[in-house]
């Protein structure tokens, strides 16, 4: 279980692609306390991907990528020198400063714009059809493992007001229209359909949209 807190921003090393998958290597320069820390096994949030450090050494990491790791998520686009978010799985005792990300990747979205306002920017991502069902206005959605709250929704493109924490602390500056973004959407949204999947044509169901409005869902 991760936040979408990006702890610090490592640059893709190389990226071997192998018969039915691959193996990822991240530099870890200027994390010393993520090194300092890692263990054999651990898992940890590469651009909002859930992977298991498979090496390590004093300045980087290495996780293997399985043939639907690449398929289901940007990482399959990934090169050299690309930049990604990395995050440790949140502790039992740390404050929740985003919202709840499990790591497992819905699907890949596009960046249609990056562009400056004041201080700020203006991020535009298209989500692909079958996602959008799970995006609301005001909502939260995890950008390549960043957890960020859609500010504009329509016609299938979610927006993100961009603070310059954010641009300077995540990967987002070096966005550009066209690249694979990860898309993890809000885990209240799947459950919901879900149970409502579930319930649905059963005359003792009480589980309505109203019910849960006044519920404050």
């Amino acid at each position: 279980m991760f936040t979408g807190i990006t702890e610090h921003v490592g640059k893709i090393d190389s990226l071997e692609r192998r018969e039915g998958g691959g193996r990822l290597r991240v530099s870890l320069a200027g994390a010393r306390e993520i090194a300092a820390e890692m263990k054999l096994g651990d898992s940890i949030a590469v651009n909002g991907c859930c992977l298991t450090v498979a090496e390590f050494g004093a300045d980087s990491f290495s996780a293997d990528l399985s043939g639907e790791t690449l398929r289901r998520t940007s990482l399959g686009e990934k090169k050299s020198g690309d930049l990604v978010n990395l995050e440790r799985p949140l502790a039992a005792n740390a404050r929740l400063g985003g919202h709840f990300v499990q790591g497992h990747v819905d699907g890949i979205g596009r960046v249609t714009k990056l562009t400056p306002e004041g201080d700020n920017w203006w991020l535009a991502v298209r989500v692909p059809a079958e996602l959008r069902r799970y995006v609301a206005g005001k909502g939260s959605i995890a950008i390549d493992g960043i957890s960020l709250t859609v500010a504009r929704w329509q016609d299938g493109i979610a927006e993100f007001a961009i603070i310059p924490f954010t641009h300077a602390h995540t990967n987002v500056r070096a966005m550009a229209p066209g690249d694979a973004v990860n898309l993890e959407c809000d885990i209240l949204a799947k459950y919901v359909e879900s149970l409502l999947e579930a319930r649905k044509g059963s005359s003792a169901s009480r589980l309505t949209i109203s019910k849960l409005i006044e519920e404050g869902f």
